[in-house]
């Protein structure tokens, strides 16, 4: 554990002492992981709800289990962190990965869920995959000496070892069922021979070189660095296919090579692959290394190379920016062997004024006639639903505006102009017709479900109450929208799964303020009762009885805002009196203020934790203020980002006002944290206010000059606005800060932007100038927390912060 301090070590005390210094003095390193108070530790230990997957046919159901956090030397094993990916040499999969440890197959009208006989030893289980005639069930488990493919048999609930430490789990997906019930894997090629060895000493220096193109790039981590991490790298991804029986049986497919993905084709007598080339980028991850992509026959034969898809280092700026040539390249899911792309007719620069700006291609078996030009768009293009040869969704999205256009199209008749059917700001929640809910075809892929003309539609429903889901049918003809079925206070309920073919039959999990989420069957035609088919526990017994209430109050300029309040279990304000408070929340962007506006959330959502919940601090007194909106509105050719810290800052004033004048809070004992963007919330607002006590700031980014080619929403280069850069960056108002500010970083964060330095040189402007500061640094951890060690040691450090700072402030 690392924790840096704001001035003397203790190894100092006993000088300043003798000397008569008077020094404000805070505690040295510490030697080991703290914990919190033994409420918050029993909420983090608490039992771990288990996952579930449905069978397609919706008859089962398969109840994953887990165990809780891991433990600090799960983290500590060796890493490699080449080409934007981390890899653990010892299992060729990646690491930090989470597995499960348990499997229950569980009938949808059974009452009793059995287990899986036969799972090794301390399971590791993942890439969990039932078969196309739903009898069998493949996944990995992960050994500290590999990655081994298992097989259950779903009718007697036995599973056995297929093959043992050869799955290659590097990149992208490793196993999938092909539809005569062989399993196809990414496997480690078995004569890649030994791991490249570092020289002792290097060739020569390392070189990169421009030649006037300009090569915009957001700050990624873990690129390459040197021609050994490029050695690493290639042969940690070199992989062979193999396909397995159930038997055990092999049969290896194609040459051995750098296998970014591979894809079969519905009626699986195709392998479209992607395999990664040099050269490679010390500027970009791999997933933008070239790469090519080769059709092979089901004996491994090539057929085609469809696209040779070069380095993608020079980019136009813009979120709305793409790549030239084939994108997207898929298997259509309605057809055996159809492929189809999109290619960007702007030169993929948005700037460009351009009617059409992607064009989609298809390309049926066996590929060697011409490409159709199935459609156009006039935004980017965001894939396609498909259903049957006359009927599919083609769907567009463009950032700049928050635009997004579903419109149908008859695959049968290329280029016939599309109808629109759906056109809209994709942050405006109350008219959300939702999304098309899908069914399985006879080559087991998911396709539109819909009944005529009518497409089966799932929403969130979201209202000025806050969502209440809903269930419904979309005519494409006329745009009409017929709700089938709606949650109903006192629930927040969703649509899991449509059972029948005529929707009337379909799987909700339900939840609500006091109620764990659980799933239940409904009948709309049968008019009966709901049926609950899972029932587990409540984990969080100590919040039982919490108050929780959704609230909305308003900006100094009219735009509402909305806030979720928890209140410790019998707090009554009036004969209670104010509490202290924790403010927690994350900064979004908006082009539209009437979006901004909305509410977002449930008043009847189960309270969850997740290791970096403020509501912990529920059961210490507190009142939490958790998801407390943030907007940051410009509309029309106004970016966002140009009010920041104006918007910002009144946001702040209106929640700590509505808390305080409703008697719930001290305004004068009000915390503010945030993670990551929420983290750089924070810094700012205690730069430029003084509304709060303290503030608590978990890996973030302080200095925009660090992200220069943009960052969150912000789509303009530093050169471009080095204004906007420069106000919101906390570092460069770091000389303004008189409030308390405890940092927390991981010292392995992977997240583009937020670099451990970011936190280093903040927390040395601050110490700087005088602020009161703090600055943990945990071993090992990434963007998000995974260990116990560090999550517990990263609660006691925020507990002790708000106790000193805001409960018990001066």
């Amino acid at each position: 554990m690392i924790i840096k301090t704001t001035l003397l070590r203790k190894v100092s005390l006993v000088l300043c002492v003798a000397l008569g210094i008077s020094s404000q003095y805070v505690q040295a390193q510490e030697s080991s992981y703290q914990t919190p108070p033994s409420e918050i530790e029993e909420l983090v230990k608490a039992p771990v709800t288990p996952a579930v997957t449905f069978s397609k046919s919706g008859d089962f159901m398969l109840l994953l289990e887990r165990a809780g956090y891991g433990s600090i030397e799960d983290l500590a094993q060796p890493e490699l962190r080449i080409g934007g990916i981390r890899i653990n040499p010892a299992t060729n999969g990646q690491s930090r990965t989470s597995s499960f440890n348990n499997i229950k197959f569980k009938k949808i009208k059974d009452n009793e869920a059995q287990s899986i006989s036969g799972l090794p030893e301390n399971p590791k289980i993942g890439n969990i995959s039932v078969s196309p005639d739903e009898k069998y069930l493949a996944f990995t488990h992960t050994t500290g000496e590999g990655i081994s493919l298992w097989v259950a048999d779903l009718s007697t609930l036995e599973a056995k070892e297929l093959a043992s430490n050869l799955v290659n789990q590097v990149y992208g997906r490793s196993i999938q069922w092909l539809p005569d019930n062989r399993i196809l894997v990414k496997a480690v090629n078995p004569e890649r021979g030994e791991e490249p060895k570092a020289p002792l000493a290097p060739k020569g220096p390392t070189i990169q070189q421009s030649t006037g193109d300009a090569a915009p790039s957001r700050t990624y981590q873990d690129l390459l660095q040197n021609p050994h991490d490029e050695d690493l790298l290639a042969y940690y991804m070199d992989s062979k296919l193999m396909v397995f029986d159930l038997d055990g049986g092999k049969q290896e497919i194609g040459e051995s090579g750098m296998i970014k993905s591979v894809s079969p084709s519905p009626d699986g007598e195709y392998f479209m692959v992607e395999t990664i080339q040099k050269p490679f980028s010390y500027l970009v991850p791999a997933s933008r290394f070239p790469y090519n992509v080769e059709i092979l026959d089901r004996e491994g034969n090539k057929v085609k190379t469809l696209a040779e898809i070069p380095l993608d280092e020079v980019r136009p700026t813009g979120f709305d920016a793409t790549v030239t040539g084939p994108r997207s390249i898929n298997w259509r899911a309605d057809k055996p062997a159809t492929l189809y792309w999109a290619e960007a007719q702007d030169g993929g620069d948005p700037r460009e004024d351009i009617e059409e700006r992607d064009v989609v291609y298809m390309q049926e078996a066996p590929f060697n006639g011409e490409k159709t030009k199935l459609a156009t768009t006039s935004l980017r293009f965001a894939g396609i639903n498909w259903s049957d040869d006359k009927f599919a969704i083609l769907n567009e999205r463009w950032f700049a505006s928050r635009q997004e256009k579903r419109s149908l199209i008859n695959p049968s008749k290329p280029g016939e102009k599309e109808k629109v059917i759906v056109e809209r700001s994709y942050d405006d929640i109350y008219n959300d017709p939702g999304s098309p809910l899908f069914i399985d075809n006879q080559y087991g892929r998911s396709v539109i479900h819909r009944k005529g003309d009518k497409i089966f539609m799932s929403s969130e429903g979201g209202s000025p109450e806050g969502s209440m889901p809903y269930l419904s049918t979309l005519n494409v003809k006329d745009g009409k929208e017929e709700i089938l079925w709606r949650s109903e206070a006192p629930y927040y309920e969703r649509v899991a799964k449509v059972i029948s073919t005529d929707g009337s039959e379909f799987i909700t999990v339900r939840e609500s303020t006091e109620e764990q989420p659980n799933y239940w069957i409904r009948n709309t035609r049968k008019r009966i009762a709901p049926i609950q088919i899972t029932d587990f526990e409540h984990p969080y017994e100590s919040l039982k009885g919490i108050n929780r209430e959704l609230v909305t109050y308003e900006r100094n300029d009219g735009l509402n805002l909305s806030a979720t309040i928890y209140t410790p279990e019998g707090y009554d304000s009036e004969n209670d009196g104010p509490l202290p408070v924790l403010m927690w929340a994350y900064p979004r962007e908006y082009k539209s203020a009437a979006t901004a506006a909305q509410v977002r959330g449930s008043k009847y959502e189960f309270t969850r934790l997740s290791w970096g919940s403020p509501l912990y601090w529920v059961t210490q007194g507190y009142a939490v203020m958790d998801r407390t909106e943030m907007p940051i509105v410009g509309e029309g050719d106004e970016e966002p980002n140009d009010y920041f810290v104006d918007q910002l800052v009144a946001n702040a004033e209106a929640a700590i006002d509505y808390i305080a004048e409703r008697g719930i809070g001290d305004r004068d004992r009000v915390a503010v944290g945030g993670h990551s963007y929420g983290a750089f919330m924070t810094a700012n607002l205690l730069s430029h206010t003084d509304l709060f006590a303290a503030g608590i700031a978990r890996s973030g980014a302080y200095n925009r000059t660090l992200t220069p080619f943009g960052f969150q929403y912000e789509q303009r280069t530093y050169w471009e606005a080095p204004e906007i850069y420069n106000t919101m960056s906390p570092f460069m108002n770091a000389h303004k800060v008189k409030t308390p500010i405890l940092l927390i970083h991981g010292e392995a964060d992977n997240n583009s932007g937020t670099f451990p330095i970011q936190s280093d040189r903040y927390y040395n402007a601050l110490k700087g100038h005088g602020a009161t500061t703090r600055l943990v640094f945990l071993p090992h951890e990434s963007h998000g927390y995974a260990s116990m060690e560090s999550i517990l040691h990263t609660l006691h450090e925020q507990h002790e912060w708000l106790e000193k700072w805001v409960k018990n402030k001066n």
